[in-house]
């Protein structure tokens, strides 16, 4: 094969490679997609960071235990474009979110919508 032929063929590998990976990352797999969460809690840490925005939620379970779930929100770019900003949300605020939870029925969502202190609902992905 000449060294044209070659290169005809290294865009559309390359492409295909890099859409799969993209695909891969964004599969959302492990969330149960079809269906919501409802929690309420108090924030115990946030983490404003790309590739994705964390929210630490100190819960009471169903025995008045406290525990942690792990809320996986969007991007910083696109939650800014949103309205929201690294002080929306803080360490001691009490929040509402509606999520999807991670299918193994683990402490974990993926966030969709979330209502901060005296604010009203929006999306949070």
């Amino acid at each position: 094969m000449n060294s044209s032929r070659k290169l005809c063929w290294l865009g559309p590998c390359a492409a295909a490679f890099l859409s799969v990976s993209a695909w891969a990352h964004h599969s959302h797999g492990n969330y149960d997609v079809n269906n919501y969460t409802l929690l309420e809690g108090q924030v115990s840490e946030v983490q404003w960071i790309n590739p994705h925005t964390w929210i630490y939620l100190e819960i009471q379970d169903e025995n008045g235990e406290p525990t942690i779930w792990a809320l996986e929100g969007g991007a910083p770019g696109g939650l800014i474009r949103r309205g929201w900003s690294p002080d929306s949300v803080k360490p001691g605020d009490t929040i509402r979110v509606r999520c999807h939870q991670l299918r193994d029925g683990s402490n974990g969502c993926l966030l969709g919508f979330l209502t901060p202190p005296g604010g009203e609902e929006k999306e949070w992905d």
